[in-house]
């Protein structure tokens, strides 16, 4: 399945670079980033990244703002379109599945936090989520090597209690990281 769903992104989107883009821009939007840094990361020219940057510009999908020599890119959250693309890129980077497989099955959750490199929109191939609440460490394993095979990818686990999870916020928020699923109980 996950295959199918890159294979359509990149059918919609003849440009690989632009996929990494979307990606990378729209799974966080928050997340900023500027020309040789997405250059390096995609391991393409600066030229590469620098054409289809200003394509998205053109269209709108992006802002830029400049911050003494460098300009840095964000999704344009506004954009009639921004739902959609957000919603595409969850699927393509599996990340739908890994919540309705392993965060909603789950005992006694609290709530769900992705971090690191996923949260930055970088599809690294390791999705580290840190859950706070009571979980069955058994089940847990179950339902995450099941979403693994189906993803393709791999899922690290952190479980935390709620003092555990209060108590490594600081450093937390000093890291890429989006909350995935909280629970409405709170």
């Amino acid at each position: 399945m996950r295959c199918a769903l890159d294979n359509l992104l990149a059918g919609l989107i003849a440009s690989k670079t632009r996929v990494k883009l979307l990606m990378r821009l729209f799974f966080n939007p928050e997340v900023r980033s500027y020309l040789r840094e997405l250059a390096k990361e995609f391991n393409v020219s600066t030229n590469a990244v620098r054409e289809e940057l200003n394509q998205l510009k053109k269209t709108n999908l992006l802002k830029s703002e400049k911050n003494g020599r460098q300009v840095f890119y964000k999704a344009n959250t506004r954009h009639a379109l921004f739902p959609e693309l957000k919603s595409m890129v969850s699927k393509v980077m599996g990340i739908d599945q890994v919540i309705d497989s392993i965060i909603n099955r789950l005992g006694n959750l609290e709530k769900a936090v992705l971090i690191d490199d996923y949260a930055e929109g970088k599809d690294t191939g390791i999705i580290d989520i840190l859950l706070v609440g009571n979980v069955d460490p058994y089940h847990l394993n179950d339902l995450t090597i099941k979403t693994e095979k189906y993803i393709t990818r791999k899922i690290r686990t952190l479980v935390l209690t709620q003092e555990e999870f209060d108590s490594l916020l600081p450093s937390l928020k000093k890291r890429p990281n989006v909350l995935l699923w909280e629970s409405k109980n709170k």
